[in-house]
This record gives C-alpha cells, structure tokens and sequence, in this order.
C-alpha cells in the first residue's frame, strides 16, 4: 500500500523525455482545500449533535410524563385539558390532521397552478415579476396571516359557506395555513418544472402536441419529483404551522375531540404554545397534575419531531425512488 501511494504522489515522467508534472497541485491550495473539507466536516458534525441535544432534552421529561400518567389517558377521544389531568394526544392529533388536509387542499392546486403558469405560460418579462413576488409571499408572517384568518377568512368564508360553523374553526385555520403553504409550494414547484430538459419540450413539439398536452403528458411527469418535494415540504410546514391555528382554531388551553373541521379545535403545535405561555405557573404548581403538565410539554415535542422525521425520511426514499436523471 505504501509503495502503491509513493507511486501517486510522484512526479508523472513525460513520455517525451520533457521534465516531470506534479499533478498533486499548489500545496498552498492542498491546504487551502483541506480546510475548507474540516469545516464542512466541523458543521456536518454541529448539526447532528444539535439533533442528538434536541432529542435527548426531549426524552428524559418525555419518559417522566408517561410514567405519571395512566396510558389510556393518551388515546381516550375525550378531551386535551392538561392543567386538570386530561392528556388525549388523539385531539391535538386529529386536529393537526384536519388543518393539514384543508391547508393542502387550498395549496395544492393554487400552488401547482401558479407553477406550471410561470414555468410554461408566462412570459420571460411576466415571470421576472412574479417570481420574486411570489418568493416574498413565501416570507410573510404567520401571525399576519393568522389576523387575517380572524378577521376575514373565518366571518367572510367560513361562516358564509356554513351556517352553522364558529367564528374559530379549524377550517378557518385550515384555509389560513393553506395561503401561507401556498407560495412554498408554487417556488418549488416551479424550479422543479423548469429544470425539465428544454429538449423534451421541442421534442414535444415536433411531434405536433399541444402545450396543454406537453404539460400535462410531459413536462409535469418529468417534473414529478420535484413536484413531490414541494408537497412533503408543504405538509411538514403546515404540521409544523402554531401562530395561525393558535389564533384561528378558536381553542387555548383545552379542546374538545372532534373530527368536524367547523368546530373549534386545537392543533399539536398550538397545544404547546397555549400551554407554554403560563409554563412558570404549571411548572411552579403544586401536585402531579402539574408536573404532568409541564412534562407534556416534551412529551408533544418529541413527537412533533419524530412524525416530522418519519415524514421527511419517507418522502426523501419516495422521491429517490420516482425520480428522473436527464
């Protein structure tokens, strides 16, 4: 091996007699890019012990939370009402579900359409435009969105639609998680649609299809997993989405179970806002309810993170697995 390495790092002879090359470089830029490797190495390294911190601060008061509580008290259909001992994971679970479903039913096709319009549609100056516009939309806020979704959406949508909806709804946080995923998902979206070979377009072309057709038939299939992606980043965003459910979904603090989206309800991620904001009073409190409380905090922490994972994992091995090499 030793002699196998002396033999690479040598002096290339010239088949010509002319003097040697040294192909090993500048040494100065040896090392130059040898520290630029540590780094990447060094951050590489920092993000995956902050992982292993975030979850090992969530396990330990996770694990106190189970063992002080009766396990059927997780998974009872019943109520989410920390601060008096009632922990049904199932409401936050089926609410996270209901706003996560009506966020991706507004995003989906407002999302995709406003891709494959600015992808295949619009023109260059149009898209010079409405591209970075769209991107900025992308960072607006959620608490704007979220006094919007009080202000409008739930008195001028929801209850129109519904006679019988609340002012609070899930729906109404729903179609307000809904317009903030949307701008994610036509940016990505779109990116993905327009690294699709311009030689599958004329191809296309040539053969006498339509644009619609081309799309459609296409582009949008060649284009699928970077469509997928934007979808799975969508998802994650709107489980992961507090401000706008805590303002809009109408419940703080408990919630009832319930799988009608036109009720008030409460989301995983506003569970822990609402009970996080009186943690000094629930952590100072006396008895187990109390600690329980408090502990639950990480208990919904930990598994925000793990679904999140699990998500991200599965649509990454999905979109390996459907994707397509030009």
């Amino acid at each position: 091996m030793g002699d196998m390495t002396s033999v690479i790092d040598a002096p290339s002879p010239s088949p010509l007699g002319e003097p040697a090359v040294d192909l090993r470089g500048n040494s100065r830029r040896r090392w130059r890019e040898t520290r630029v490797k540590v780094v990447l190495l060094f951050s590489v390294g920092i993000t995956l012990a902050i992982s292993v911190a975030i979850i090992a601060s969530l396990l330990g008061q996770s694990i106190d939370f189970i063992n002080s509580i009766p396990l059927d008290n997780l998974w009872n259909f019943d109520q989410w009402a920390p601060r008096i001992g009632d922990f049904d994971i199932a409401t936050l679970f089926v609410g996270s579900l209901l706003v996560t479903a009506i966020a991706m039913i507004i995003a989906t096709p407002l999302g995709l359409g406003a891709a494959i319009y600015l992808s295949e549609y619009a023109s260059p100056r149009v898209r010079r435009i409405f591209k970075p516009f769209l991107e900025v939309m992308a960072g607006i806020p959620s608490i704007v969105l979220g006094f919007f979704a009080i202000a409008w959406i739930g008195p001028e949508i929801v209850q129109k639609l519904f006679s019988d909806a609340s002012a609070f709804s899930l729906a109404a946080a729903g179609i307000g998680v809904g317009l903030l995923v949307t701008p994610l998902v036509a940016s990505v979206s779109e990116d993905a649609l327009r690294a699709v070979p311009l030689s599958l377009r004329e191809a296309s072309y040539g053969l006498g299809a339509r644009k619609l057709t081309t799309v459609t038939r296409i582009i949008f299939p060649a284009a699928i997993s970077g469509v997928v992606a934007a979808m799975i980043l969508g998802i994650s965003r709107a489980i992961g989405e507090t401000m706008i459910v805590t303002l809009a979904a109408g419940a703080y603090g408990e919630a009832n179970f319930t799988t009608n989206p036109l009720d008030v309800g409460m989301t995983v991620t506003s569970g822990i806002a609402t009970l996080a904001s009186g943690t000094d009073q629930v952590a100072g409190g006396a008895g187990t309810a109390a600690s329980s409380a408090y502990n639950s905090l990480f208990f919904l922490g930990l598994l925000l993170f793990i679904v999140t994972f699990l998500l991200n994992v599965v649509g990454e091995s999905f979109v390996r697995r459907i994707r397509e090499r030009y």
